[in-house]
């Protein structure tokens, strides 16, 4: 009813009301004068004596009021247009007040009419404060304000939010700033937090956008920041000083970030993608791999499923150690199992699936970067194939329900040995998948991972910072690219979607261009891109040549044919394996390869059972 008394007044009507209320306040305001001055009766009698006195100030007090602009100053500009006159009313009310007591002999003190003076000046301000936050939540009343984290609690970050007090579209939930003396304070009516539990609090309160409120730093620590921030999930934007928007002259380059979407050529896919709780909750869970990028995340979104156990396997000391400990701070309550030790210790692996009583195993242990594995092809083979055949045979020897291998858009056609290895690994799963009654097997492919090790995005800033180069290893270079998010949900779908010997990929949209990728981050950064048409220009980008097994493009299919599943941004790939015999024979080979130290042997292997491997015609075509 408020809302369409509020819609439906015209702007004179209005007007008309705030003038009406004012002229309420004086009598109000001079009856609680009478009452506060201690030498006054304030009984019945005298307020009725005073009758005449009230009428004679209602109607000069509601002229004055018209001719200082008070009913024509709108409630959201009172803060800063309408605290003065009103005060100025206040004071003329009293003096006019005191000399129409004098002419008609009322009878009342100065004090009275200095207390009145008070008393209006507070009422009058108090109403239109009142009714303009109450008009405001009418307003607001079941709409989606943007909420605003804003990093900076310096003085543009407090002049920002001080604009946002008076907007209907963007809410300031509250600072962050790496100054410990002001973290836990409350700085321009917001709490200031810590960066260090930022991702946290983004999702406990809810926030779209961070904005970036520090001019003074330079373009290189903004950007870093930047891109730091937007791996928590949320729009990242930089503001720039408000001198320097009104300041003489051109306005300065400044960090504009790139957003996710821009370097994707899509939407993310977070919100799209369905929950798996329940394929997950009171289930005991063992996650190899556990302290990379992939692993690191599958952790964080399968303890918001609640899981009865987490087992989690991983040969680094450092990285074990550091998830542990933030899946501890996340949930204390949660059984979490750190196992520091490598999924090639059979015993250890079937230790572990028994003594825990294991239900699923999430398999993301791999060496995965392709100039170390091809620089170390043995190592990378024994890891990432004889690795998943250990644990993959493990887990259907205990009886594990589901077993989820993560493997990579390099093991399709492979022109290395990184994605040679991934593609021998699914040949293990899928081999298993056929004569597993139990277990049900499947792995899930997808391509680069945004801000995963070794990825091309810390590469980038890093050579940025610097102030360039900015290196590429050739222009025609594309990419698939996910975010962290999306790759481990993924995942997690894969095992909740699997029958058995499954193939999953997630439908990424077009491919990335590298180079427009590492032009979008120079001048996302604030830079520009120095070239031949541009010799001005901040950063050069370099071709470096393409590296020993590196493909031009990269796919994410070995088959065209694909299968629906229960989400239409995930398909089902229908792929050809190995027989048993096949597997036997290709494993035996390559053991051997490896027991000898034979490189060439382990070559071979690949060359014989992998389709494509290794060959340069599949390079070409790539």
């Amino acid at each position: 009813m408020f809302y369409e008394l509020v819609t439906a007044l015209s702007r004179k009507q209005k007007q008309a009301v705030f003038s009406l209320i004012d002229a309420v306040a004086l009598p109000v305001a001079l009856t609680l004068a009478v009452a506060l001055e201690a030498s006054v009766k304030a009984d019945l009698t005298t307020l009725r004596g005073l009758l005449p006195l009230m009428g004679a100030m209602v109607a000069i007090g509601t002229g004055l009021g018209w001719w200082l602009g008070l009913p024509r100053t709108t409630l959201n500009a009172y803060e800063t247009r309408g605290i003065g006159p009103t005060a100025m009313l206040a004071i003329l009310m009293s003096g006019i007040g005191y000399a129409l007591n004098s002419m008609m002999q009322a009878g009342l003190p100065f004090g009275v009419f200095a207390i009145f003076g008070l008393v209006f000046l507070v009422a009058s301000a108090s109403w239109r404060m009142a009714l303009r936050q109450a008009t405001i939540q009418v307003y607001r009343r079941g709409k989606r304000r943007m909420r605003v984290l804003i990093y900076g609690a310096g003085q543009t970050g407090q002049q920002l939010v001080a604009a946002l007090r008076h907007d209907d579209e963007v809410q300031a939930i509250g600072f962050v700033d790496d100054n410990p003396t002001l973290q836990s304070g409350v700085v321009a009516g917001l709490r200031v937090h810590g960066s260090t539990g930022i991702k946290e609090l983004v999702m406990r309160k809810e926030i779209d956008r961070v904005v970036l409120a520090m001019p003074s730093l330079n373009q290189s620590a903004q950007a870093r920041i930047a891109h730091r921030l937007r791996a928590v999930g949320c729009e990242v934007h930089a503001l720039p000083s408000f001198a320097e928007l009104i300041s003489e002259g051109e306005l300065g380059k400044r960090v504009s970030p790139v957003s996710l979407d821009d370097l994707l050529g899509r939407n993310r896919l977070e919100k799209e993608l369905p929950g798996v709780t329940d394929a997950y909750s009171g289930r005991r869970i063992l996650i190899s791999g556990a302290g990379g990028s992939i692993g690191a995340e599958l952790c964080r979104q399968v303890i918001a499923c609640k899981p009865d156990c987490l087992v989690l396997l991983d040969h680094s000391e450092l990285a074990l150690y550091n998830i542990d400990k933030e899946l501890r701070d996340l949930n204390p309550d949660l059984h979490i199992v750190p196992i520091l030790g490598s999924v090639l210790n059979d015993a250890l692996v079937r230790d572990l699936l028994q003594d825990h009583a294991i239900d699923v195993v999430l398999h993301a242990a791999a060496y995965k970067h392709v100039p170390m594995v091809e620089f170390n092809p043995l190592a990378g083979l024994n890891n990432n194939v004889i690795g998943t055949k250990v644990l993959a045979d493990a887990a259907r020897d205990c009886g594990v329900e589901r077993f989820i291998l993560v493997s990579s858009d390099k093991a399709v056609r492979p022109t290395n040995v990184m994605g040679a290895s991934k593609r021998l690994a699914e040949l293990i799963v899928q081999d298993l998948a056929t004569r597993s009654s139990g277990t049900r097997f499947s792995m899930v492919r997808f391509g680069n991972v945004l801000g995963s090790s070794g990825s091309v995005i810390p590469l980038f800033e890093e050579q940025i910072a610097r102030g360039g180069p900015v290196t590429l290893t050739h222009s025609g270079v594309t990419r698939y690219f996910m975010t962290i998010s999306e790759a481990a949900r993924l995942v997690l779908l894969a095992g909740s979607f699997a029958r058995g010997g499954d193939v999953f990929v997630l439908d990424m949209g077009d491919p990335v261009p590298i180079r427009k990728l590492a032009r979008q981050m120079i001048e996302g950064a604030g830079y520009s891109v120095r070239s031949p048409s541009n010799p001005d220009g901040d950063i050069e980008i370099q071709i470096t040549g393409l590296r020993p097994g590196e493909k031009l493009h990269e796919e994410l299919l070995i088959s065209p044919d694909m299968l629906t599943t229960p989400h239409a941004k995930i398909l089902r790939a229908q792929e050809g394996y190995l027989s048993e015999i096949e597997m036997a024979t290709a494993l035996k080979d390559l053991r051997l390869s490896l027991e000898q130290r034979d490189e060439d042997g382990a070559r071979a292997v690949i060359e014989r059972w992998v389709e494509h491997g290794l060959r340069p015609e599949a390079a070409q075509q790539s």
